[in-house]
C-alpha cells in the first residue's frame, strides 16, 4: 500500500492505495517502446528536399566532355554544386505504426505503477462544477503542491474542468478512456478524480487478477 494525497472539502489528507494491482516492477523497455510509438504516430512526415530532377534550371551540358582540362559536368543541378538537388534527402513518409494491444495495455499499467510508487499521484474531490474557474482549480493544484507539470484524469469528459485548466501551462486534462502510457509519463504529477481511480482499479483488477 502507498499513501497518496487526497484533497476534499478544502483540506489535504492522505489515502491508502494498493499499487500492486498496477504491477510489481518497472518495465523500462516496454515503456520506452510505447513512448517511441506514440511520438512517432504524431509526426507529420511532410519534410521533403528537391532532387536534381526537381530543381529549376537548364539541363544542357555545361561544356564538352573532353579536352577542356576540367572535370566532366553534365548539369548545374548536380548535388555537389551550390543550388543543386539533394542526394538521398528526406522524402514524405508515414511514421505511423502500432504496438500490440496487450503491449500498450501493459505499458499503461506499468506507467501508472511508476507514478504510484514515486508518490506522484493525488486524488481530488471538489473541482469547480458549476462554472469554469481557473482561480479555484489552480488553488487546488497549489494546495497539493502539484501546480507544475500535471495530468488531470477524470472518469468522464468534464467541460468545466477542461475550460478551467486549458490556459494553465503544462497542465493537461484527459478522460480516463483516452489515457495512455505516453500521457502518464509526459507530466510529472497525475491527479485523479475518485471516479477515475475506481475505473482504473476496476479495469486492471478485473482482467489481470
Amino acid at each position: 500500500m502507498v499513501k497518496v494525497k487526497h484533497y476534499s472539502a478544502g483540506k489535504v489528507s492522505t489515502k491508502d492505495v494498493d499499487e500492486a494491482q498496477f504491477g510489481t516492477r518497472i518495465l523500462a523497455r516496454t515503456l520506452k517502446d510505447a513512448v517511441v510509438m506514440y511520438e512517432a504516430n504524431v509526426r507529420q512526415g511532410t519534410v521533403k528536399t528537391r532532387t536534381r530532377s526537381e530543381v529549376r534550371g537548364p539541363n544542357n551540358k555545361l561544356w564538352k566532355q573532353k579536352h577542356t582540362g576540367r572535370a566532366r559536368m553534365g548539369s548545374k543541378k548536380v548535388p555537389h554544386w551550390r543550388g543543386g538537388g539533394v542526394a538521398f534527402g528526406p522524402r514524405p513518409r508515414d511514421y505511423y505504426y502500432q504496438m500490440p494491444k496487450k503491449a500498450r495495455r501493459v505499458a499503461l499499467k506499468n506507467a501508472l505503477f511508476a507514478k504510484f510508487r514515486d508518490a506522484e499521484v493525488a486524488v481530488v474531490d471538489g473541482w469547480p462544477s458549476d462554472q469554469p474557474s481557473t482561480k479555484a482549480a489552480c488553488k487546488i493544484l497549489q494546495a497539493l503542491e502539484m501546480d507544475r507539470s500535471v495530468l488531470v484524469v477524470t472518469d468522464q469528459p468534464n467541460q468545466n474542468l477542461y475550460l478551467s485548466l486549458r490556459n494553465v501551462p503544462y497542465v493537461d486534462v484527459k478522460p480516463v478512456h483516452e489515457l495512455n502510457a505516453h500521457q502518464v509519463l509526459l507530466r510529472r504529477f497525475m491527479i485523479l478524480t475518485p471516479g477515475a481511480l475506481e475505473v482504473l482499479q476496476g479495469r486492471f483488477q478485473k482482467k489481470d487478477s
